[in-house]
């Protein structure tokens, strides 16, 4: 049960995610859904090659030319909160050819899916810098095409008879356009459309007929590697190389930077590898050239640790103008022989002190300070002031003032000057440490994420083997030279360098640092393991099948990234203020200044409370520089998603994985889960436990019919009747007895002809149905399994009743406590099944479940979610079967089970990778103590400009005398950023919570 789960686990992450539409990548089909509009892939109007007229993307499906699809990442520097990144969004947006963008404004990155036919990365680049910001592409793929290359690897098969009834199997399914078995390989090559038939119905398709698929890869997928070449590189060995590498079998496109000596390299990873690439390039350049992994930082801890770096070097050089500033202001006037020496005149007015300070606070406020003149440029240029807009007027306010001041002293014999020297280099500084400090917090918020990036192992085992496939040595190599088909050793302590399935040995293996699941998984010859994972006690030979970008691992780091880049629908109240924070400020600023000038004229205050160097005029422009670098619009901005950040990631370590910020605020407000009962929670793999005969027959004959019956049929029952008919033979590959004319009623059961005789397998209704009359006996141990929380299926041989399976599927562990546990949470559960009403009632008062639905079809469960919605109910869905995929969509939040269906995952909103039930608690309490700190986090940001903003602007001076000096102003500014992604940071340290019995 455990391996398979972890089998199912690795499908759900590599498998197509089918049923009707179709299924598509774990890439793509775990990503997160189109939360915002998005323009039309291409432009009204223009038609499609070989397509319909309109230019609709769906009009050139039937065509056979399939429309190219790319992600773009991009680096956008300049942002500095949820506007910025909301005048991104909008002008990439309006570009032709645009499917959907996405801005991270945390992280200063825009995501962009675009038809490369109608719009370039150069435009995209240029629609950003037009409204002010500049931008980078860092990173590029072209979205899998529709039609796909699936390998399997299939145990079981003896002989040509077995590929045959595997191959005529997947040529029959819809959707397949070419399939060839292999029985030497073990290997089954299949060319499908993605749109029609996913990579897990075609496992499915051949385990029907009686074998195991392992899914190795769904192929024409591009993998991208980067390559460093050391060496001297002039035009002819450039040729040489691009000649040589192009040569190779499955490279698509090579491209050089010269300045960095790097390479990098497109390829399709079922043709070839890095280490194919790197042998061929050092062997054309005949040694000239050594080619190597580009070690390059991820492209975001790139930024950010240039970014630290920056804010760092330019607060230390701040401190040492500022101090002296500071010191002779504040200090030094308050010890008598430094302020004799610090007041002497050296022309007219103008004293010494004045002089120094001016000197040192130009460096810093033209210089050190430059970054807030361009971002309020830029800002300005695009219509959407910033926060860099107010401190540049802040600051710039101060300075001039005071070098006004300054040059009247120096002209004037009478005039006594007083600068706000000290307040403009003190705010840039305080400002500078407040951001260091910002960008190291929010440096804390992926740690999730690092951690998991880190469990990839370095090194790898390569074995290598001779022609007649015995092993000849082994080789270490670096784990990221590993190409699909390699077979890596693993020794006991050390970790699984990537997803493969086990060809030789036997151990248990810890997969927690993935799955989460606390247990050693037991591995064998034929099992699955996961790239990460650590191997406890056996040696393991592992045939690679999913490498760098396409491992598990990276997958949900993908998930998880692309989560972090979604906007829960509450910023939007944060972004709707940021679009009118900063002009608002600049205006209240404008009228503080000229209410508190006025008021000194009229002497609305004792002017006793007025320091003795200053006149009313300078009291004001103190009080309007304090009320603008007081106001901080962009605590708001971080709100939401510094605590989002946190929270994915934090999930992700709990094996919950949430698909953005609209799952969060859904799962925080849920208030009724609907529960699905078979696999969710039942375990899932139901059991025959009895069987009772109504007519005088050998209990082996009696199976084999039943066998026959249902070894066609794709039901958990019907597996559990051929299973337990297997028991009952010694042979290990026992033929049933040929079956004709199969009929099967989804939901009820089947009919079938075997060996002149018909035979019926199914439920009561069934029964009935086909004109069959159920005896007394029959009804009385139908009911008494229902009290016992068991299925019964009968079997019918030639219209009369022979016999009475009992099928059992076990509850799963503490699922009572887990209903007890949402009750006091005052979560209400529900339970909808298909199953009979006897049966339901039975499990759902072993569990605690009151309100039970059963004998619900798909349809009626999507339509009972709906019917709770309406009474005004939040409602999630927890499921795993493609029956419950309706009902997790029209559910408020869908809570798929990590072992459940790829359709059911891809439906979902928030994936329990180990397939345990508390772990719907675990999601519900992060996303309540996530949207607690949100809450928190906005009556924080909120409260402090609505608090600061008045006392900066004097409102307690005419009673107590109090003013907010601007320095102290901006450090109380840059202190609330601060605050705020600490709030966040503190959701790192989330225990979830602890399930009596568990």
């Amino acid at each position: 049960m455990v391996a398979t789960t972890r089998a199912l686990l690795v499908s759900c992450f590599h498998g197509g995610g089918g049923g009707g539409g179709g299924g598509s990548e774990m890439s793509s089909r775990l990503s997160l859904r189109p939360r915002y509009p998005s323009m039309p892939r291409r432009p009204k109007g223009v038609a499609v090659a070989g397509g319909g007229g309109d230019g609709d993307l769906e009009a050139a499906v039937g065509t056979g030319d399939e429309e190219e699809e790319k992600v773009a990442v991009f680096s956008v520097s300049g942002m500095t909160c949820a506007a910025c990144a909301g005048s991104v969004e909008k002008a990439v947006k309006r570009l032709p050819g645009i499917h959907d963008a996405a801005v991270d404004v945390l992280w200063g990155r825009a995501q962009v899916v675009f038809c490369p036919a109608f719009v370039s990365e150069n435009k995209i680049t240029e629609a950003i810098e037009d409204v002010g910001f500049e931008a980078k592409l860092i990173d590029e793929e072209v979205k899998e095409k529709n039609v796909l290359l699936c390998r399997l690897h299939i145990k079981g098969m003896a002989c040509k008879y077995c590929t045959s009834t595997v191959e005529f199997a997947l040529q029959a399914s819809p959707g397949v356009q070419r399939a060839s078995v292999a029985l030497a390989t073990e290997e089954a090559e299949i060319r499908y459309d993605r749109r029609i038939i996913s990579a897990s119905q075609l496992i499915q398709a051949v385990e029907e007929t009686g074998f195991e698929a392992i899914l190795v890869t769904t192929g024409e997928d591009q993998s991208r590697i980067d390559l460093k070449m050391d060496g001297v590189l002039d035009e002819t060995l450039i040729m040489i190389l691009k000649s040589s590498v192009q040569a190779l079998p499955g490279v698509e496109n090579i491209t050089f930077n010269s300045e960095l000596h790097k390479v990098t390299i497109s390829y399709k990873p079922d043709q070839t590898g890095p280490r194919d690439l790197i042998e061929v390039i050092n062997s054309a350049t005949f040694g000239h050239v050594n080619a190597s992994i580009y070690l390059e930082a991820d492209g975001r801890d790139q930024h950010r640790y240039g970014e630290i770096k920056r804010y760092r070097q330019s607060f230390l050089w701040s401190l040492i103008f500022t101090i002296p500033v500071f010191l002779t202001s504040m200090v030094f006037m308050y010890i008598p022989w430094l302020k004799d020496g610090l007041e002497k005149k050296v022309v007219n007015m103008m004293s010494i002190g004045e002089l120094v300070r001016w000197i040192l606070s130009t460096p810093v406020q033209f210089v050190i300070g430059r970054k807030f003149y361009a971002g309020a440029y830029k800002a300005m240029c695009r219509g959407s002031p910033n926060m860099d807009v107010l401190i540049a007027l802040g600051t710039n306010t101060a300075y001039f003032y005071s070098v006004y001041s300054v040059l009247r002293a120096a002209t004037s014999e009478n005039y006594m000057s007083t600068d706000f020297f000290e307040t403009s280099s003190m705010l840039i500084s305080f400002i500078l440490l407040g951001k260091y400090l910002e960008i190291l917090a929010k440096g804390k918020t992926s740690e999730a994420i690092a951690k998991l990036m880190d469990l990839a192992p370095e090194t790898a085992t390569l074995l290598m083997y001779d022609h007649e496939g015995n092993v000849v040595g082994e080789k270490e190599i670096d784990s990221r030279l590993i190409q699909k088909n390699d077979v890596i050793k693993v020794v006991p302590g050390g970790k699984v360098a990537s997803d493969g399935f086990v060809i030789w040995g036997q151990s248990h293996v810890n997969e927690s640092m993935v799955t989460g699941e606390s247990r050693p998984v037991a591995k064998r010859k034929g099992d699955t393991v996961i790239g990460g994972t650590v191997n406890e006690n056996g040696v393991l030979h592992v045939r690679a099948t999913f490498v760098g970008s396409e491992g598990a691992l990276a997958q949900i780091v993908r998930l998880v990234e692309s989560a972090q880049m979604a906007k829960a629908p509450v910023q939007k109240f944060a972004d709707h203020i940021s679009r009118v924070f900063v002009p608002l400020v600049i205006l209240f600023s404008m009228l503080t200044w000229l209410t508190w000038f006025v008021a000194g004229r009229l002497h609305s205050y004792p002017h006793s409370w007025i320091p003795q160097s200053m006149d009313s005029f300078q009291l004001a422009l103190q009080f309007g520089i304090s009320v603008m670098v007081i106001a901080c619009p962009c605590a708001l901005g971080l709100a939401t998603p510094t605590a989002v950040m946190v929270a994915t990631g934090v999930g992700a370590s709990h094996g919950v994985l949430i698909k953005g910020g609209q799952a969060l605020e859904s799962a925080q407000k849920v208030d009724c889960i609907v529960f699905d009962k078979t696999g969710t929670l039942t375990i899932g793999k139901p059991v025959v436990v009895d069987t009772k005969l109504l007519k005088n027959m050998v209990l082996r004959e009696f199976y084999d019919y039943a066998a026959a019956a249902e070894v066609n049929s794709e039901h958990p029952l019907a597996k559990a009747i051929v299973e337990h008919a297997k028991k009952l033979h010694p042979e290990e590959n026992h033929i049933w007895p040929e079956a004709r004319e199969f009929i099967s009623v989804t939901g009820q059961g089947v009919k079938v002809d075997v060996s002149d005789k018909s035979v019926i397998v199914g439920n009561k209704s069934f029964m009935l149905s086909s004109g069959i009359d159920i005896s007394l006996e029959a009804l009385e141990i139908l009911m008494e399994e229902e009290e016992k929380a068991r299925t019964g299926i009968i079997v019918a041989i030639d219209q009369e009743v022979v016999g009475i399976i009992s099928v059992s599927d076990p509850i799963k562990p503490n699922a009572h406590e887990v209903i007890s546990y949402l009750k006091s949470m005052n979560v209400e559960s529900i339970m909808v099944t298909g199953d009979n009403w006897g049966t339901a009632n039975a499990i759902g008062k072993e569990v605690g479940i009151e309100k039970i639905i059963a004998e619900a079809k798909p349809e009626q469960k999507a339509e009972r979610v709906k019917e709770l919605q309406l009474s005004g109910r939040t409602v999630a869905m927890v499921g795993d079967g493609i029956n419950d995929s309706p009902a997790l969509v029209s559910a408020d939040v869908g809570l798929a089970i990590g072992a459940g269906t790829d359709v059911a995952i891809e439906a979902a909103d928030i994936v329990l990778m180990k397939s345990n039930l508390e772990d719907v608690i675990t999601a519900i309490d992060l996303s309540r103590k996530t949207f607690f700190r949100i809450r928190m986090n906005y009556v924080w940001a909120l409260g402090y400009n609505v608090i600061g903003i008045p006392i900066a602007a004097g409102v307690l001076f005419p009673s107590t005398g109090f003013r907010l000096p601007p320095w102290v102003a901006g450090a109380a500014m840059a202190a609330s950023s601060v605050s705020v992604v600490c709030w966040s940071l503190l959701l790192r340290y989330y225990k979830a919570p602890k399930i009596v019995g568990s």
